[in-house]
């Protein structure tokens, strides 16, 4: 994303913006942040319209996704900060979610070699299973419980 376009997002001026980002220049490697060269910043302004409105004194910066967290965190508007709050939230939820898929994922192995022995259980069987598990794991559909009345 652009340095106008954050600041706009993180409701703090792009000047202050990029203030922010030279008093904590260590915080934004290269593969966080970079500053387009004339002819990219020509480009883009020619793709997304604003050839004659944007006129800038300085080329833009350009943040990749790490430098747009970094961001929240060098940044203190309110925005900014219920943004950073937001960031780590999801970051403890991350580590959760794969701390109990991990789990979950140990259990199944030990279910699937329990019933490969014991059961005479075979592999397709086995990867059906895997199959009906992942479905009901997949949060990204959603999934219904109970009766589906008939509209008809």
């Amino acid at each position: 994303m652009i340095d106008s376009d954050l600041a706009a997002l993180y409701e703090v001026e792009t000047k202050m913006l990029n203030r922010a980002v030279k008093r904590n220049i260590e915080r934004f490697p290269e593969n966080f942040m970079f500053q387009l060269t004339k002819e990219e910043w020509e480009n883009l302004r020619c793709q997304i319209g604003t050839f004659k409105r944007d006129i800038r004194k300085y080329l833009p910066y350009a943040f990749t996704e790490q430098g747009v967290a970094m961001l929240s965190s060098v940044l203190k508007s309110k925005k900014a900060i219920q943004i950073n709050i937001q960031i780590m939230n999801t970051f403890v939820q991350m580590r959760k979610w794969a701390i109990e898929n991990k789990e979950l994922g140990q259990k199944l192995a030990e279910l699937e070699h329990y019933f490969i022995e014991h059961c005479k259980v075979q592999k397709q069987d086995m990867q059906k299973i895997y199959e009906a598990i992942s479905l009901l794991m997949d949060r990204t559909k959603p999934s219904q419980i109970g009766f589906i009345k008939d509209e008809t």
